[in-house]
């Protein structure tokens, strides 16, 4: 060693050892956004007030602080709105060309993503998800399905060879609080697009986003009563479900409620498509990619803070794989960032409501009294809002409520297995079916899982992929029907013989 080197040898021992570097706050702006005070109820292309006089405050889950105040529709509300939904489709909307209505949902398009930064902050602002989700997800997803749908809107003859294609007629639509904004876009496009009118209820804890999308309506000048919203909780949803003059509903959210609208529904001759909960199971092959594979489970379960219902909530490892998985899960885990949704380095933002913290915290006190084992990394929450520490529970048995129950949070519950066999049995020992994912090399693997998985979409070495064209639904308690692709418009239409 040289003079020079032995120096710089000497130089490098004596220097200080660098700390870990933390991120720099990334704060997105607020005030791209302009939220009202007060909001009526959008019907006939306008806000009224509502009949009922009732409102109720929505706030803001990261600060646990009121937002505006928002309209609870009442009976009187809802059949007014099922009016003007109804007097639009039999003045012209129905009988619209199809290619007339195509450029209304190309408007609808263009102006979500023009506006795609002020509906991102919303989205996060109202709901607690992490900015980069709603920007880099929930936006683009919801304006990709409006242009899809568009196209499909003067081909329904393509979409269903021999038959003759038309509209149902008022569709009735009650979305949930965890994809606000993309949940719309997943009901009103294929709706439109088949020449029916549509009367939606968003979530209770999350309205806004539906409510700044009435301003693109105006924007694209939609003809009055083709889209009406109207907010509330369970009892306008209820009122919607019920009201003689609608003729399809779709519903997306638990799967009582969903049990619930199925027997109200049941001898009226009314459409239904339910997209209920789920509890899917991510199996990895010891051949399985791990690094990616763990890029895989985090993205299936702590995405959206795990408020996705076909979150994989279930982790399935081959045993021979067991330790290093779960190794390097933990090692990932803890360098997720918790905290301001609005900030561009968060990975997981808050939960949605008060509500719900209080589910995930009382599933996951019922794992551990059980006998599962915990891991939570280190995470300083912050002192305001709904926060919950990403997990994971090991030594977990099949009959454990958390192995068993959707909990709709950051919870994964890992098993494990031997044979494919072994692994499709514990895949399937669920009440729902909404998802799967499987994690090999082996292509012949991968189509033999899918055939035996009970689950509507099963992805291949990735987990949470959506497409407009790619249809998506449950079987058993996962619900019923299809949204996305052509599958997505046929719930829509009445198909008469050619």
């Amino acid at each position: 060693m040289t003079k020079d080197k032995r120096e710089l040898a000497r130089r490098q021992d004596k220097a200080p050892i660098a700390t870990a570097w933390d991120y720099a706050p990334a704060p997105e702006a607020r005030d791209i956004v302009k939220i009202q005070e007060r909001y009526g109820l959008f019907i006939g292309g306008k806000f009224v007030e509502p009949a009922s006089g009732e409102r109720y405050t929505t706030i803001d889950p990261a600060r646990e602080e009121p937002l505006a105040e928002v309209a609870q529709a009442g009976k009187a509300d809802v059949d007014r709105a099922v009016r003007a939904a109804r007097d639009a489709f039999a003045n012209g909307w129905s009988a619209l060309r199809p290619s007339e209505r195509a450029k209304y949902l190309f408007r609808i398009a263009r102006l979500l993503q023009e506006r795609s930064r002020e509906f991102a902050v919303l989205e996060s602002i109202n709901g607690g998800k992490p900015i980069r989700e709603s920007r880099d997800v929930d936006v683009p997803l919801a304006a990709a399905h409006f242009f899809y749908y568009a196209g499909w809107a003067d081909k329904l003859e393509y979409a269903f060879p021999n038959r003759k294609p038309r509209p149902v007629g008022v569709a009735g639509q009650i979305i949930p609080w965890n994809f606000p904004l993309l949940m719309l876009a997943w009901k009103i496009a294929p709706a439109l697009a088949a020449g029916n009118t549509v009367v939606l209820k968003p979530a209770e804890t999350t309205p806004l986003s539906a409510l700044l999308f009435c301003d693109v309506l105006r924007q694209a000048e939609l003809p009055p009563g083709v889209v009406n919203i109207v907010t509330g909780d369970g009892r306008a949803g209820a009122e919607l479900v019920s009201h003689p003059d609608v003729n399809k509903i779709a519903f997306t959210g638990s799967t009582e409620v969903g049990k619930a609208i199925q027997k109200t529904l049941a001898g009226t001759g009314k459409r239904l498509t339910l997209e209920l909960g789920g509890k899917a199971a991510n199996i990895i092959f010891d051949d399985a990619p791990l690094d990616q594979a763990v890029e895989g489970i985090v993205n299936g379960i702590y995405f959206n803070q795990g408020h996705v219902c076909c979150a994989g909530s279930r982790l399935l490892v081959e045993e021979s794989i067991y330790e290093t998985v779960i190794a390097k899960l933990k090692r990932r885990m803890a360098t997720l960032r918790v905290g301001d949704p609005l900030d561009k380095n968060t990975d997981v933002g808050a939960i949605n409501s008060k509500q719900q913290l209080d589910k995930i915290s009382a599933l996951v006190q019922s794992g551990v009294d059980e006998g599962a084992e915990i891991y939570q990394p280190p995470c300083k929450l912050p002192e305001r809002g709904y926060w919950f520490v990403p997990t994971v529970f090991t030594n977990v048995a099949q009959s454990y409520r958390i192995a068993q129950e959707e909990i709709f949070g950051p919870v994964l519950s890992v098993l494990t297995f031997r044979t494919p066999d072994e692994a499709i049995e514990k895949a399937n020992n669920t009440p729902y079916g909404l998802s799967a994912g499987v994690w090999t090399e082996k292509g012949s693997r991968i189509l033999a899982m899918a055939q035996r998985l009970r689950a509507g979409v099963v992805w291949a070495n990735t987990y949470n992929r959506f497409d407009p064209a790619a249809p998506f639904g449950g079987y058993k308690e996962s619900g019923f029907g299809r949204e996305g692709g052509r599958h997505g418009l046929e719930p829509y239409v009445v198909l008469d013989d050619a």
